[in-house]
């Protein structure tokens, strides 16, 4: 198989070690890593297959002769370098929102939409993990029984805000366990130890979050279903990794919990964990470190008409970020489309 040379963008932070970690793990044909950061990383060291790879800062001259861009350094970097990227022959795969909603950009879930990577003019889109790891599981659903309306509440853990949030987690919980006062919020907006906060991203005029705006445009455009209604409450849980979502799903046609569960058993990159029986569902331990969604509490919601409750859990440093990423170069190469 040929050989691509790949580029990390963002390479030391939370996504990109994990981007890392599972281009390797699911052995994508590189033939050559340039991990990329920015000039205070610039020299760092990051392991990728056994060996150190230097870490470069980011530059446009950085992109010539790489096939694949992975970006994960945030939207402004994302603004600024793709374009570079692009210009030197690579196809950017960017995590950020930057190009999510633009309309020459496919948006893409690869067991969801896989087809959207073939109009792609240079960039592609991975979505927002909370709209990952939903649309994995909806779309089984939809083709089933056409959705018309989703109420969604996330419980999203601080890795999605990034490393040093995940540090800012960890230094309130020693200092409330400790009786010492509890440093400053940084990177959440209020003290997430012992706490939950219902406020990710910035807040607009109409009372919504710019999280929970991701969440209803972007599923409508990665479903291909403007018709679908989607409304979100989005909150930061003091969990290190792993996103969790109650989802209540409105359907057009009578859908069963049987009917459901067997279309859910099916779909790729799903798992249903349901026997509450035995008290087995999913939490966010549970899905640490794994590749697929998991589903449980399947239930009917008897209050509408054609209801079903659903309660998804996926790790968003993995399906929810570079997990999908990495699958979206997988199409690429699988298509020839690089």
């Amino acid at each position: 198989m040929k050989g691509y040379t790949v580029a990390v963008v963002g390479a030391t932070g939370a996504v990109g070690q994990e981007m890392l970690k599972i281009l390797e793990e699911r052995d994508f044909p590189v033939a050559k890593l340039k991990a990329l950061a920015s000039a205070r990383s610039a020299g760092k060291k990051v392991k990728f297959k056994g060996e150190e790879v230097t870490v470069e800062e980011l530059r446009p001259e950085s992109f010539e002769g790489v096939d694949i861009a992975l970006f994960s350094a945030g939207g402004d970097r994302s603004r600024q370098f793709a374009p570079e990227a692009v210009k030197r022959g690579a196809v950017v795969i960017d995590n950020s929102s930057a190009f999510r909603m633009e309309p020459d950009v496919p948006l893409v879930v690869p067991e969801v939409n896989p087809e959207d990577v073939e109009w792609h003019k240079g960039i592609i889109a991975n979505p927002n993990c909370s709209t990952i790891q939903m649309v994995v599981v909806l779309k089984p659903l939809h083709d089933l029984a056409k959705i018309k309306r989703v109420v969604v509440a996330t419980y999203q853990a601080v890795s999605g805000a990034g490393a040093q949030a995940i540090e800012e987690l960890k230094e309130q919980t020693k200092a409330v366990l400790e009786g010492r006062p509890v440093p400053p919020a940084n990177k959440i907006p209020r003290q997430i130890a012992f706490n939950c906060v219902p406020h990710i991203d910035k807040f607009f005029d109409d009372g919504y979050t710019r999280e929970e705006h991701k969440m209803i445009n972007e599923t409508k455009k990665i479903m291909h279903d403007d018709s679908i209604k989607v409304s979100p409450t989005c909150v930061r849980v003091p969990v290190f990794v792993g996103h969790s979502e109650v989802v209540n799903i409105e359907f057009e046609k009578p859908i069963t919990v049987e009917q459901a569960r067997e279309a859910l058993e099916r779909a790729p990159g799903v798992e249903v964990v349901d026997d509450f029986k035995n008290h087995i569902y999913p939490t966010p331990i549970d899905v640490a470190g794994k590749d697929p969604v998991l589903v449980g509490r399947i239930r009917r919601d008897d209050t509408i008409e054609n209801g079903l409750n659903l309660w998804i859990v996926g790790d968003n440093l993995r399906k929810g970020a570079a997990l999908n990423a990495v699958q979206i170069a997988e199409l690429l190469v699988e298509k020839g489309l690089v």
